[in-house]
């Protein structure tokens, strides 16, 4: 029988050998998305907009709200958080009351929690803080208003992800937003709001969308060149010198712009890379690593894909995986079965469905991520269809779509035997 002092040596050895592997990282926490770097490469032009418009707050004028849109990883939430860190520093120095609350609206995703969570971030008493359950809608409002007029200034409200918030509770928090702006007498406030979802403006109530994007930031995909210059600018940061071959930075910049451009997975890919050769036991980081670290990431990818999907995109696909499940392998699924199934599960969420001619376009979304094949096919006087297959493991999409909680219960429907419909 082993002794406790046996015990406890056998714990220590066990991480011995990998404390001992730290050749390769000096500072691995530059290569994470939620680290904000000093410089933006490629991204002046953005930067600038917006400094623009926000150096109203810094004048104790209300900026105009902001809509930033791009596809992952185009540097949008990085250069927001810049300019707002950017933005509170020369406010001080000002001794100008100016603020910038973040919010993450795949986490805080109604508005309860959205109005409590700007209060809580305005009021300096801990013991006074709202609780994040519990109160009337109402007194929330009220709370905030008053701890708003109380505060003064400016205050620059952050909604990263926006479209999953719109999605989940609707546009109501977004006009509560907005008529707090214009309502409030000793302070001011506006949005920035964030999306890779421009489509989802479509849906909104025309006096939010009017208000909403009163200036408009367009992301562009980082091309390869561009991200080859901030690989190497994390990368001075990030590992220790001769830590990386040569070959291993234009590598994970050219996948990464083959992925659209996503600066994110570029930084994932050299992080992953990095973290497997060091397991490895290696000092130096070469291209084989590059390449086990991507079919991780792609095998990871497809199931962020899923999750980041908004609700009607999410149905549609949930659609499609049901269909497959109640036929023969090898028979194809039609766009018309598929919107007589995505039209049931909107109703069961209390989702009015949208048009076929506009699920007919997210099916092609879902075609150009790869999670799905769609070709189109003549049946002459019959008219034209798209032929639908899955690209992806039926238990992969279940294993994401458990994990929203609105998707979740229609997971327990077992879909009935369908004829195949042409």
């Amino acid at each position: 029988m082993e002794t406790l002092a046996e015990i406890e040596r056998v714990e220590r050895d066990l991480f011995d050998k990998f404390l001992e592997q730290g050749q390769i990282f000096a500072n691995k926490e530059v290569l994470r998305s939620s680290y904000t770097p000093e410089s933006l490469p490629h991204r002046e032009t953005q930067v600038n907009h917006m400094a623009s418009i926000l150096v109203d707050a810094l004048k104790e004028k209300t900026p105009s709200n902001i809509f930033v849109y791009g596809k992952t990883g185009t540097g949008k939430t990085a250069v927001v958080n810049y300019i707002g860190n950017e933005l509170r520093k020369t406010g001080d120095g000002l001794s100008k009351s100016v603020n910038c609350i973040y919010i993450n609206c795949d986490i805080v995703d109604t508005s309860y929690r959205v109005l409590t969570h700007i209060a809580n971030m305005i009021i300096s008493d801990w013991d006074s803080r709202l609780p994040i359950t519990g109160l009337p809608t109402d007194e929330v409002y009220n709370t905030l208003m008053e701890q708003m007029e109380a505060r003064g200034g400016v205050t620059t409200i952050v909604l990263d992800e926006i479209d999953k918030l719109f999605y989940k509770s609707g546009d109501g928090v977004l006009y509560t937003l907005l008529t707090m702006a214009s309502t409030l007498k000793n302070a001011k406030s506006h949005i920035i709001g964030i999306s890779n979802d421009l489509k989802f403006r479509e849906f909104l109530d025309p006096r939010v969308k009017s208000r909403l994007g009163e200036e408009e930031i367009i992301f562009e995909p980082y091309n390869a060149t561009q991200l080859q210059d901030i690989l190497s600018a994390r990368a001075k940061l990030a590992f220790n010198e001769n830590a990386l071959d040569s070959n291993v930075i234009p590598l994970c910049a050219a996948i990464a712009a083959q992925e659209n451009g996503d600066a994110r997975m570029a930084l994932d890919l050299l992080r992953e890379s990095a973290e497997l050769a060091e397991r490895e036991g290696g000092r130096t980081v070469i291209e084989k690593h590059v390449r086990k670290a991507q079919s991780k990431i792609e095998r990871d990818r497809i199931s962020e894909v899923i999750h980041t999907l908004p609700m009607q995109t999410k149905l549609v696909l949930l659609s499609i995986m049901m269909d497959e499940e109640s036929r023969e392998n090898g028979v194809d699924i039609t766009t018309g079965e598929v919107y007589t199934r995505y039209s049931f599960l909107s109703k069961q969420v209390d989702t009015a469905p949208l048009t076929q001619r506009r699920i007919t376009e997210l099916i092609s979304e879902l075609d150009m991520l790869g999670i799905i094949n769609a070709r189109v096919v003549s049946f002459g006087r019959g008219g034209r269809t798209r032929l639908i297959q899955l690209n992806v493991s039926i238990p992969d999409v279940k294993a994401v779509m458990e994990k929203d909680d609105m998707i979740k219960p229609l997971l327990e429907y077992k879909p009935a035997k369908q004829a195949r419909l042409i």
